[in-house]
């Protein structure tokens, strides 16, 4: 009798299906925990005085890294909480997973949505990318995931084979 690999192609996709229910799992909860150490003290009180100033300024602008700055042990505190933010790690964004940098990258896109000149995103990327030391091929995994959800404008398909 020949083999028949369709079993073994079921027992597989459900094996995937259970690992990125994890995934999905962790991104869930993720997506609901997110940054509300800045509703409690030491943030709470810091981001209270320093986001309308914040929203008012150019991300990775002078203006911007000073009030950053200022912000002190509010948003040291901060990033030691909240793994989406490469500064919560001591090797920076190498040290985070496929998770943080997702739940990064959504961060991202939802901070320039709050500011007064309603940033963009590929501008974030840009200042990002070498205020992180982020490497080419991470930061277009980056940049494709932000054009699949439509975060970002397509660019033409240069990596579809003919």
């Amino acid at each position: 009798m020949s083999y028949d690999s369709t079993p073994d192609t079921l027992w597989h996709s459900l094996r995937v299906a259970e690992l990125m229910g994890e995934l999905i799992k962790e991104l869930l909860d993720r997506s609901v925990r997110h940054d509300l150490s800045k509703t409690r003290e030491p943030e709470r009180a810091i981001y209270d005085e320093f986001v309308p100033q914040l929203r008012a300024t150019t991300y990775g602008s002078v203006e911007y890294r000073r009030l950053v700055a200022a912000m002190g042990a509010g948003v040291r505190h901060h990033y030691a909480h909240n793994r989406h933010h490469p500064e919560h790690f001591a090797d920076g964004i190498n040290g985070m997973t496929l998770v943080d940098l997702l739940e990064m990258l959504a961060d991202w896109k939802a901070a320039t949505e709050r500011t007064t000149s309603h940033g963009d995103l590929a501008d974030s990327l840009t200042i990002n990318r070498e205020r992180f030391g982020i490497a080419p091929q991470l930061m277009d995994i980056l940049a494709n995931t932000a054009r699949h959800f439509g975060w970002l404008a397509p660019e033409p398909d240069r990596n579809t084979v003919p």
